[in-house]
Parts: C-alpha cells; structure tokens; sequence
C-alpha cells in the first residue's frame, strides 16, 4: 500500500552524517540529547543510527567499538569521534553526551550500563536489559545510584499498530482474553558472533522476547509458569536449541504459547483469543521501511483489517526517550518491565536444562504502554549487509 512518507524515505540516505562531534560543551539553551552508541554491530548500524536522524531531539556525539580499524570507517561515515571500549570511562567522565545507546552483545550489558548509569547518565538499552535476574538488578541499583533515566529499547512500545492493539485489549474489545499463540523465526547465519555465544545470544532472548513482552502487555498479567522443549536441527551447528517452543501460564488461567526458531524461513505471526472476539497479526515484530504492523479481527461475527503505515520505529523510541529526558518524564519500557522479562527468559532457560515446569512469584502487572508514547516518524530507507562496516550480517 502506497505511503504519504514514500517520497520521504526515497530521499532518506542510509546512513546519514549527523552533525556533532567531540569536544563541544553543552549550550544552555540546547534542546537535543547528546548520544553515544556503545556497540556498532548491525542493529546499531542497520536501524539505530539511519533511524536517529528523524529524532530531531537527539544528536550522534560518539560511537564505540573494539575495533579501530573499523573505527576509522565509521568516524569517515558519521562524522563523529570513534572511542575504544577501553576508553569508556574517560568516554563517561568528558561531558560530551548527555545518554548512551547500548547494544553491545547482551552478556555485556551489565559490564557497561552500570558505569553509564552511576555516573547519572540516561541509559536506552537494547533487549534482552541482561543475562539473569541479578544482572538485571544491579543495573537498576546503578539507575538509583546515579539517578539517570533507564529505558529499555521495546520500540513496539512506540508503534501505532501495537499499541492500538494493546489499548482495544484493554477497553475488552475482543472479551475476556484466553489464549495466545505465535510463532517467529529466521534463518541464521551461524557465522554471525551470536550463532555460537549459547543460550543468551540465540533464539529465545532474541526473538522470544517479542511474543514473551507482546502477550504480558495484551493480557495485563504475569506469567507464573512457564515450561519449554526445544530442539537442534540436524545439520546446523549453533551450540543451543536453535528451535524453541514456550508455554506459559497466568494466575487468572489465561494461556500463552510462542515457537522461536533460528533454523527457519521467515515468519512472524500471532493470535489472540478472547470470548468475544479474536485477532491475527502480522507483520507484528518487525521493523523497516515496507514493514506496518498489521492486524485482522473477528468480532461478534464482523471482519476488519487494520494495517498501519510503516513508522520510524527506532527514531520513535529515541526521541520518545528523549522527550522523557528533556521534560523529566519516566519513560515507560523502564528496567521493571525488562527485569520481568528477564525472569521469565531465565525460568525457559531452566526449562529447558531440566525439562521441568518453572514457578515464578505473582506479582502485581505494570501499568504498562499508554497512548502518549505513539511515534509517528516517516521512516529512513536501511543500508544494505554490505553496506555495514565490519559486520557479519544475521542473515543465512
């Protein structure tokens, strides 16, 4: 379907040069967020950094990467300074930016966040927010020491077409809610870092957060159980079950289902059902250019189709994020909501090493997504694999 922003994203470059650099002093009167992008692989390159230019509150002062030969082509590329991880503390400590974008692999999160947050840095921090519940906890500890702003990077929170979604479950468009299903996959490329980092680089923390965060926020209730199988497809060599299947299950009886695969053809879909009424999604996790959140209903008999606009979804959470910062609002996807996501990733992992069903704690759900939080940004066109400097692209 044709979009009024078509004319916009044929003139959007891939990779925009964003004004900045280091070594400049914040001016009293200035109305945009200074960021550094701790993590250059291709989430960062492919969509957080073309995405950034349409957050017209936010500005690129940094980058950091452990490779300076890659840094040399980035600096030439964004026309920013390039720091070495090593030199994060001074990074921290220079004055030069005001937030961190953090997307290093997820095992690392912790190693970085913390000192980001102490030092009263804002802190937009790519899914999943940590490896474990601990790590997740003391990166919330660091949020309170420093007394910054945590947001975790869920940009579905910021898209039209889920959050609309989100809103009609809870004004009981569909009834009482009882079931849902999903299933999201891909084709791997095993040579990618993340094909052989084990459970906490592959397909359920990846994927499955998607499902995992889409079914707590359309319930409004938290899992407390949770069991998983998975299974490794002959052939393929990543060292974790490249296919996953979850079930959960919620205090009230509701039940939830989600299937990730890193071993398949492309698919993501969802479906919800209610007494009165149910919903089929998709494309519904995805994010790019051509790609609008889109969902069919079936109440009381009556078919409707819903298909949003495609959106800047990441530009979308950063000048969101932004806009927190800049008027001394709490951002929504904060680190409560990524701890609880988190709980439920490390009860699969348990699952799935002893084969037993997981029971986790009830708790009380978030006030979860608003209205308020929706970005309407006309999207950038993406660079292509080969574009990304020093990356092993995600694709088989």
């Amino acid at each position: 379907m044709p979009s009024a922003t078509d004319g916009d994203r044929r003139r959007s470059p891939p990779y925009p040069k964003i004004v900045g650099g280091s070594g400049m002093t914040r001016s009293a009167n200035e109305t945009r967020i200074r960021y550094a992008v701790i993590g250059c692989g291709q989430i960062s390159q492919q969509a957080f950094l073309p995405g950034l230019a349409r957050a017209d509150n936010s500005v690129l002062k940094a980058l950091v990467t452990g490779n300076m030969e890659k840094a040399k082509a980035l600096e030439a590329r964004y026309g920013v300074r390039v720091w070495h991880y090593d030199e994060v503390p001074a990074l921290i400590a220079s004055g030069e930016v005001d937030a961190v974008y953090l997307a290093t692999p997820n095992a690392l999160h912790r190693r970085y966040a913390v000192p980001v947050l102490e030092a009263g840095l804002h802190l937009l921090l790519e899914k999943p927010m940590a490896t474990s519940v601990e790590d997740c906890k003391a990166i919330l500890a660091a949020r309170r020491k420093g007394g910054g702003k945590l947001m975790i990077a869920y940009r579905l929170h910021c898209e039209p077409g889920t959050v609309e979604l989100i809103s009609r479950c809870r004004k009981g468009d569909f009834g009482s809610l009882l079931a849902f299903n999903s299933t999201f996959g891909q084709d791997f490329a095993e040579a990618n870092h993340r094909g052989h980092s084990g459970y906490w680089s592959g397909p359920v923390p990846d994927m499955g957060t998607y499902p995992l965060n889409a079914v707590r926020n359309l319930f409004g209730e938290e899992p407390v159980q949770v069991h998983a199988a998975g299974t490794r497809t002959p052939g393929r060599g990543f060292n974790f079950d490249d296919t996953v299947s979850v079930t959960l299950r919620f205090a009230s009886g509701k039940l939830a289902h989600f299937i990730v695969s890193y071993a398949s053809a492309p698919v993501e879909t969802f479906t919800l059902v209610g007494h009165k009424g149910s919903v089929q999604a998709g494309p519904c996790f995805m994010f790019g250019p051509s790609v609008g959140i889109t969902y069919a209903t079936k109440i009381d008999g009556q078919e409707d189709v819903r298909r949003h606009e495609p959106v800047e979804q990441f530009g979308g959470e950063t000048f969101y994020f932004s806009d927190c910062i800049l008027n001394d609002r709490d951002p929504e996807p904060d680190g409560e909501e990524g701890l609880r996501d988190v709980r439920v990733l490390a009860a699969v992992e348990e699952s799935l090493r002893s084969g037993q069903t997981q029971v986790l704690a009830p708790i009380e759900a978030l006030p979860g997504v608003s209205d308020r939080q929706v970005m309407r940004l006309p999207p950038v066109e993406e660079p292509e694999d080969s574009e990304l400097i020093g990356v092993t692209p995600q694709s088989a």
